[in-house]
């Protein structure tokens, strides 16, 4: 990691893309970190497209990355993470939900959804760690949990501890009551252990 650390979350609206990166500027202030985030959102609230930048470090001047500057690129939705598979650095890792949910933009014919969007970022030179946050978050109960397992997969790689970014996302979930902090902290573990399992098959 540099001096800054440039992030970039992308996804559909309703998927938790803004509240994710929320967390993890909330985890990077807590520990002193100067931190900017901007968010684009294409009707969002209608499963639209939805980038979010967050930059954080020492100093943070401006919160738009660069392309060919993120460490790392958090992808909600495979097609949208294939989207902005440029704005990563050589040497920078995408963490891709591999589910399908197609935007208004296909469905109304203006944008062709590609046939394997995971493969062809492999195939450009990008390093993918691909798993399904989705069922994940179904085999836990609840779809919504997908964020909280998204955020579980970026954990291991941040320039700062996994259970700085755990304790923020539970500090959300502490007024819902135990049983809720505790889907959440299931839901966290299950995405650092998707990621780990995906990375140890690809060595």
């Amino acid at each position: 990691m540099h001096s800054t650390t440039n992030i970039l979350v992308v996804g559909i609206g309703g998927q938790g893309v803004m509240t994710a990166t929320e967390i993890l500027a909330e985890a990077a202030i807590a520990l002193g970190h100067d931190a900017k985030k901007t968010e684009v959102a294409g009707m969002a609230q209608r499963g639209g497209v939805v980038s979010s930048h967050l930059r954080f470090g020492k100093k943070v001047l401006s919160p738009q990355i660069t392309p060919g500057t993120a460490d790392v690129l958090l992808g909600f939705e495979a097609a949208e993470g294939m989207r902005w598979r440029h704005m990563l650095r050589p040497e920078g890792i995408a963490l891709m939900n591999t589910a399908r949910l197609v935007p208004p933009v296909v469905e109304l014919g203006l944008y062709d959804y590609p046939e394997d969007p995971i493969a062809a970022m492999k195939a450009a030179g990008t390093r993918v760690i691909a798993f399904d946050a989705t069922t994940i978050a179904l085999d836990l109960g609840d779809i919504r949990l997908g964020n909280t397992v998204m955020l579980g997969a970026i954990a291991d790689h941040l320039p700062f501890s996994a259970d700085v970014l755990q304790e923020c996302v539970l500090q959300r979930f502490r007024r819902k009551g135990e049983q809720v902090v505790d889907q959440n902290r299931r839901a966290f573990e299950a995405g650092r252990a998707a990621v780990g399992e995906a990375q140890m098959a690809a060595a």
